[in-house]
């Protein structure tokens, strides 16, 4: 199968399980630094809003202790079988349209989720409103047009292509508000009513992981990219080959992580 060719349906499964694991390598540490400066410990109560591959779900369950408690939900829980625990409950559930599945909680995280969310206000709003007085919420989104490079450092013709390839996923991204979403955070959780709010960028730079993740972006955008005449097959290929070959110090799309507290009463 060539580099572009659009996945089977077990193929995607699989991608979409390698892009869990890819995001959780790249952006797991940063999530966990900042919950920890958050000041998160045992009995705490957590919302985990679309908790994709469970690996957030399972380091707070770990760091809540059992007298704490963590909900875990997703619109799809496929990934989530084995994140269900004494202290864990896993729930269908969409944030953007649906009431929030409970309140009092410490902590609402959502990373990677609200730039998918048609109503994103609301799902805000859910997050915000099922804080108790003084709780947490911790918001992380995509905002690729921040750096929207593949290689920020370009020296050289293979340089070029992956910047050429990136350009080109971007392109074919249908809701344009997803690759500028990550900015308007702080902004948006103050107009939920949260205050002290504070926010961060950052994207990994180099590595093994940085490298899956425009193998995974490649091969589940590689059909679209074909199809919309902005690459060819044989710039997919000598791209995939370079990527093998090393040599290019790639980045990850940044991703913008804004936290406020909800007042006390």
């Amino acid at each position: 199968m060539r580099g572009g060719a659009a996945p089977h349906k077990a193929e995607r499964e699989e991608l979409l399980r390698e892009h869990f694991a890819t995001l959780a390598a790249l952006f797991d540490p940063g999530t966990f630094c900042r919950i920890t400066q958050l000041g998160i410990g045992p009995g705490w109560q957590c919302w985990e809003a679309g908790a994709g591959g469970g690996t957030v779900t399972a380091w707070l369950a770990e760091r809540v202790g059992d007298t704490g408690r963590v909900v875990a939900t997703d619109v799809d829980v496929w990934a989530l079988a084995s994140s269900r625990g004494v202290n864990v409950e896993v729930l269908r559930h969409d944030v953007g349209a649906e009431a929030a599945p409970g309140s009092g909680f410490d902590l609402v995280h959502a990373r990677l989720v609200l730039e998918h969310v048609y109503d994103y206000a609301a799902g805000l709003e859910a997050m915000a409103g099922a804080l108790r007085p003084g709780g947490w919420l911790l918001a992380e989104s995509a905002d690729p047009l921040l750096q929207p490079l593949a290689c920020p450092d370009e020296s050289g013709a293979e340089q070029a292509l992956a910047n050429k390839l990136r350009h080109a996923i971007w392109g074919v991204e249908t809701h344009s508000g997803q690759k500028r979403f990550g900015r308007m955070l702080p902004r948006l959780l103050r107009a939920a009513g949260l205050s002290d709010v504070q926010a961060e960028i950052r994207f990994p730079l180099g590595g093994p992981d940085t490298i899956r993740l425009q193998r995974t972006l490649i091969a589940r955008r590689g059909d679209r990219l074909l199809d919309a005449g902005l690459v060819t097959p044989e710039e997919i290929d000598k791209h995939l080959a370079d990527l093998t070959a090393g040599g290019l110090d790639l980045a990850a799309f940044p991703v913008v992580s804004a936290w406020g507290r909800k007042p006390s009463r």
